[in-house]
């Protein structure tokens, strides 16, 4: 489905980039990893160092990836960048870090959007995809973090909420050109996370409960694929049935 497809994945040393960035080779799409940390398990893909809140480093990006194949069809920005603190309770989030992890995944978002869009306009197409979430769609649900010292940070509601809709913005704001810019909004990902929270998150889903990184690649790939051309400033919820 995306044969020869030059595809950037930011953030493709992480958890769910690993599964993106596997998926859109077996695709048969040409992937590059845009990280700031090489991943810990060998990929078939080049790696460009990169930082989603510097200008000049995805400008960089760019004109690397451009250069070496002529084009760039599409990227997916899956970086996820955060201080230690991120996760505190309501309470226990200090304002400053609350600034600084909306600009570190917040504005980052904004930049890969603007300089890729930059970049899409003169090239005259393009696809930008972002991750959002399901935090960034309804309320978390509280009852799934009791009697664990687990909660859903503040920041990533908000954060995740404002990618959604920095992704219509651009969507509309882009009419005419050619370029299109979608969200997915994935469930909870699997990651050796408390028994009790896995339990009670399972409960107010369908099915699966907590998803492998591997289950929301289907709506990536058709996302980048020309299937999905006419799929505008949308938002694609994978979530074994959490947000109803």
């Amino acid at each position: 489905m995306l044969k020869d497809k030059v595809v950037i994945i930011i953030g493709g040393s992480g958890l769910i980039g690993k599964a993106f960035i596997n998926s859109t080779i077996k695709n048969h799409a040409i992937a590059i990893n845009a990280d700031l940390t090489k991943p810990n398990i060998e990929q078939k893909c080049e790696f460009i160092n990169t930082d989603i809140t510097k200008q000049n480093s995805l400008d960089s990006l760019i004109e690397q990836v451009s250069q070496k194949y002529g084009k760039i069809d599409a990227v997916v920005n899956s970086a996820y960048p955060r201080t230690k603190s991120f996760s505190n309770h309501f309470f226990d989030v200090d304002y400053d870090d609350f600034c600084i992890n909306t600009n570190l995944q917040l504005g980052g978002a904004f930049l890969v959007m603007q300089r890729f869009a930059k970049y899409f306009k003169t090239q005259g197409y393009g696809n930008i995809i972002t991750l959002s979430s399901i935090q960034g769609v309804v309320a978390p649900k509280f009852q799934t973090y009791e009697g664990t010292q687990m909660s859903s940070p503040v920041a990533y509601s908000a954060i995740k909420a404002g990618v959604l809709h920095l992704s219509r913005y651009l969507a509309k704001y882009l009419k005419g050109s050619n370029i299109r810019v979608n969200c997915i909004s994935p469930g909870g990902i699997l990651d050796n996370q408390n028994e009790i929270f896995l339990k009670q998150y399972k409960d107010v889903c369908l099915s699966k409960g907590m998803l492998d990184p591997s289950d929301i690649c289907g709506a990536l790939i058709f996302l980048l694929s020309d299937y999905s051309q006419f799929i505008n400033g949308q938002n694609i919820i994978i979530d074994d049935g959490f947000c109803l």
